[in-house]
């Protein structure tokens, strides 16, 4: 009986192994070794990993994290640099919902993110205001990493913020910065006393819209503008929406951290930002409509500005390259990039000088030596205004115009300064960290411009060891690094040479107080400036 149970066992097992049969076994067993293998290097280099901690951070909470903390210590920056100065780290580790946030105040650690792994930290998280202003991640710098990135950074630094491009551009540029020096001129002639109380914040801001719209929809004003002009009610509407869109990008809102409560806006952010993205769709729109339907009815045939070259891009098939959408979402994310940093840079500048008029004296020496008072300076002169771009540099450092630089998000567990990173962390690299960090900077709290002159023989506004941030590094660098260089440095020197500065006739000192919401001085600075050129120097309009 039991042999024959054996016989009949071995007859299937022989019918199992028939020809078919065997090779698909064959294949299932070397499948099966495949994917061991595989498993056993995942766990082994995940040991490797798991062998280095998270940087140090506070307790948190099951599946909120420390978002009730977070909630509790308003604004959230401040309350994560003082953690850091209590933990006594340079990076730390804070779980908000189910993220990882990394911020960074060293230099050299900040290098290892975005230079030594560059490739692994070159993404960006997914949130409500991003996707919103990206109209879904149809943009550059705010897109995560893929192919869309990868197609609006070509466009970008092909046909957009290209060199030849940038030199097409620089009529528009002078354009502006005469405007510029002729609305402040305005200013100065209001008053008896031959001079004029300046808000700086209003001209700085104002500026670099300008131009930033000159150069994409080639026109200054949305409206009419002021008889002086300064700002009409649209531009002041249309700067106020931009800036307080930027004032909400990666301002830790508790659904980015929780996205099942996208809809609740339960700390008002939704609200606020698709109110003032509807302000900007409000102008831009009509002007992006038109153009399209123009150049498809052949009523335009010259191209004349940024718009008309995104518009006239074409596929390898003759297709247009970008949809409308795509050219909404890319034209809105350029105003937002351009509009803040040098306008900030230049208010905080002015405040520090205005407390120490020997600084200021010295910018005007150089622009008196360089450019001379008979005519206004021009980008050809900016290589040889080392100490005016040393003001800039110090401002960028001393002042950023952010906390924290925009997120980095890791696609893969990693170790960074033998820390633990797991897959999916935002890297927050801090500007005001970096920028005031006294292992980096010697007396980091003071505004001294010589210390950039003493160190580098040709003064740049960018700063590649990441000691503080000015337009960033790696892939994801500002790729309008030129143009930010150039409009920082006109909107400095233009104000500097053209006008003597003094403190308003009612105050003894600048009050240098950060506001409570942003990093801009809580109050706009105001100056009162005199005209110092010449009066045939002065742009007439």
């Amino acid at each position: 009986m039991h042999v024959k149970n054996i016989s009949r066992t071995s007859c299937l097992i022989m019918e199992y192994l028939a020809p078919t049969s065997f090779t698909t076994l064959l294949s299932f067993t070397a499948s099966l070794l495949v994917l061991a293998i595989i498993l056993f290097y995942f766990i082994q280099s995940h040991k490797n990993v798991k062998k280095h901690p998270l940087p140090p951070g506070p307790k948190r909470w099951p599946i909120v994290g420390c978002l009730p903390t977070m909630l509790r210590n308003k604004p959230v920056y401040r309350w994560i640099h003082n953690l850091m100065k209590e933990m006594n780290t340079e990076i730390a580790c804070i779980r908000l919902g189910n993220v990882h946030v990394i911020p960074v105040i060293c230099p050299d650690i900040a290098c290892e993110f975005l230079k030594a792994q560059d490739n692994t930290f070159a993404s960006r998280p997914h949130t409500m205001t991003t996707d919103l202003i990206s109209r879904g991640y149809l943009t550059t710098a705010l897109s995560p990493s893929g192919d869309q990135w990868n197609k609006m950074k070509k466009v970008l630094m092909t046909h957009v913020l290209s060199p030849k491009k940038h030199q097409w551009l620089y009529s528009k540029r002078v354009e502006e910065a005469d405007h510029l020096v002729h609305y402040v001129y305005n200013q100065c002639k209001k008053s008896v006393h031959q001079g004029g109380i300046v808000n700086l914040r209003t001209a700085a801001q104002h500026y670099c819209a300008n131009l930033t719209r000159k150069m994409l929809f080639n026109k200054r004003f949305f409206g009419e503008g002021m008889k002086d002009g300064g700002p009409g009610f649209e531009e002041e509407e249309y700067v106020d929406a931009l800036f307080s869109c930027l004032n909400h990008i990666y301002a830790f809102c508790i659904s980015d951290f929780l996205p099942s409560l996208i809809g609740l806006d339960l700390d008002g952010h939704e609200k606020v930002v698709m109110e003032n993205h509807r302000i900007i769709n409000k102008y831009h729109d009509p002007i992006i409509h038109e153009r399209v339907q123009q150049w498809k009815d052949g009523a335009k045939k010259d191209t004349e500005d940024l718009l008309d070259i995104l518009i006239t891009l074409k596929d390898p098939d003759g297709n247009p390259l970008l949809s409308k959408d795509e050219i909404k979402a890319q034209i809105t994310e350029i105003m937002v990039a351009a509009v803040d940093n040098p306008s900030n840079a230049c208010e905080w500048a002015f405040a520090e000088m205005l407390n120490q008029p020997e600084i200021l004296e010295k910018a005007t020496e150089e622009l008196d030596r360089v450019v001379g008072k008979e005519r206004l300076v021009q980008e050809s002169d900016f290589a040889h205004l080392n100490y005016v771009k040393a003001c800039a540099r110090e401002a960028f450092r001393l002042h950023p115009v952010a906390p924290f630089n925009v997120p980095h998000v890791s696609a893969a567990d990693t170790t960074v300064a033998n820390y633990f990173i797991p897959k999916g962390s935002y890297v927050l690299l801090s500007r005001l960290g970096l920028g005031r960090n006294p292992k980096v900077w010697d007396e980091p709290l003071k505004f001294k411009p010589e210390r950039h002159l003493n160190e580098m023989e040709k003064v740049v506004l960018t700063e590649n060891n990441l000691r503080f941030i000015s337009f960033s590094t790696g892939k994801r660098g500002c790729i309008g690094v030129t143009l930010g260089t150039s409009m920082t440095t006109m909107l400095f020197a233009r104000l500097l040479q053209a006008f003597t500065w003094s403190l308003p006739p009612s105050q003894s000192s600048i009050d240098l107080t950060i506001a409570e919401d942003s990093m801009a001085l809580a109050k706009p600075l105001s100056a009162l400036a005199k005209p110092r050129l010449p009066p045939q120097v002065y742009p007439g309009y």
